[in-house]
């Protein structure tokens, strides 16, 4: 079913300000309607029984929102915990004849940008009174944020994982177990990130009085794009003000990979409100922004893979953490509005990509960040920032057997 469809809303605009989680005070809802949705995008389409969990989330949220106590804890574990500010870097090398400025997710602990998000709803959980965490993976890197936590607050954790991915992503198998996790294999249709997602979803749905779904990216029913969408926000306003003062100026372009698109949209969200083209870089298998169709895929309205009926296709990516075939609302949005536009780079070009940054700046970069690390060179602008959201420590048997 659909709960909360609202009115075509105006392009969003980002809160101003830096660093911190970025969080805003409840009602200022970049790019949104009423009730969670981006223009024709976003909305609730989910059963009966998760209608109430939703509503108790989002009143969560809201109060979570307008409370310093809040805001002062998830900064705090940020900066002491997760390690931030994380650093700008310039990278010199890369790419001759540009000014590459790498937002270092990679060294936020756990090694990709997913801990921002994953501290935030453990600490909304905590409030919520819950006592287990679900949450899916494809990558592996939001499984082990989710990990994290969990060992940190003392939930219990379950993460569900395609058995493709599993294979892909040893390491991150392993950490995730040696953190205390559960890490069930899904082993139906492709194995990837859309079946984990799928089963996660049946297990919250089944559990879902004791049970938070700690969903990674900025995907789901509202208010899962917004939370997880104010969560990142941190690392585009942290850039802001070290751009700022390391050129004195505004990039000219912000790039990011785009899978379901956490990454992007949380540094998207520091320059909004700028003279600054966003772009976003999805997986030539899976770019669901350049070539799907409106379609509904769990639990909300996007841009999805799928054939004229609206049955959901396949997606392919060397990247686990891109192989998924939709992305979030507010990005098909920012699509649509022209505020953002997005490019695809082949499995070939990533690769390149990886290993260029390897050999000029000694930077081993995750496989989704090679993607947006894939285009660079073709941009006209001279001052690029960069989301590096993950290390590729998870990727190298993927890369080397290339």
């Amino acid at each position: 079913m659909l709960s909360g469809t609202g009115p075509e809303s105006p392009v969003p605009t980002a809160a101003s300000g830096g660093g911190g989680a970025g969080l805003r005070p409840a009602g200022a809802d970049a790019g949104q309607g009423r009730e969670g949705t981006y223009g024709e995008y976003g909305g609730r389409f989910v059963p009966e029984t998760l209608i109430p969990a939703l509503d108790e989330l989002e009143t969560g949220w809201r109060e979570a929102k307008d409370d310093d106590s809040f805001r002062d804890e998830l900064d705090r574990l940020g900066r002491d915990y997760g390690g931030r500010p994380t650093p700008l870097t310039l990278a010199e090398r890369f790419a001759p004849g540009k000014r590459l400025y790498l937002k270092r997710e990679d060294l936020l602990h756990t090694g990709a940008h997913k801990l921002n998000n994953a501290l935030g709803q453990a600490l909304l959980a905590r409030r919520l009174g819950k006592q287990r965490i679900v949450a899916e993976t494809g990558a592996g890197q939001h499984g082990v944020a989710a990990a994290t936590v969990c060992a940190r607050f003392g939930f219990e954790c379950v993460v569900y994982m395609g058995a493709e991915d599993m294979r892909r992503q040893r390491p991150n198998v392993e950490r995730m177990r040696l953190l205390g996790a559960e890490v069930r294999p899904v082993e139906f249709g492709t194995r990837t990130l859309k079946e984990a997602t799928s089963e996660a979803i049946r297990d919250w749905i089944a559990t879902v009085e004791t049970t938070h779904y700690l969903i990674g990216s900025c995907v789901g029913p509202h208010p899962y794009p917004e939370i997880v969408r104010e969560l990142q926000a941190v690392i585009g306003h942290e850039a802001r003000e070290q751009i700022l003062q390391a050129e004195g100026h505004l990039p000219e372009v912000a790039v990011a990979c785009v899978g379901g698109g956490s990454n992007a949209i949380g540094l998207f969200a520091g320059f909004l409100a700028d003279d600054v083209r966003l772009v976003g870089v999805e997986a030539g298998g899976a770019a669901s922004l350049g070539t799907g169709r409106t379609a509904v895929l769990h639990g909300s309205r996007s841009s999805v893979l799928a054939d004229e009926d609206g049955q959901v296709l396949d997606a392919e990516s060397i990247s686990a953490g891109l192989d998924y075939p939709g992305s979030g609302p507010e990005h098909a949005f920012l699509r649509d509005s022209g505020r953002a536009e997005y490019a695809t780079a082949t499995d070939d070009e990533a690769l390149a990509a990886f290993r260029r940054l390897a050999r000029t700046e000694g930077i081993l970069p995750a496989l989704e960040p090679a993607h947006a690390l894939a285009r660079v060179a073709e941009l006209d602008e001279e001052v690029v920032l960069l989301c590096l959201s993950g290390r590729g420590d998870k990727d190298l048997e993927e890369v080397l057997s290339r």
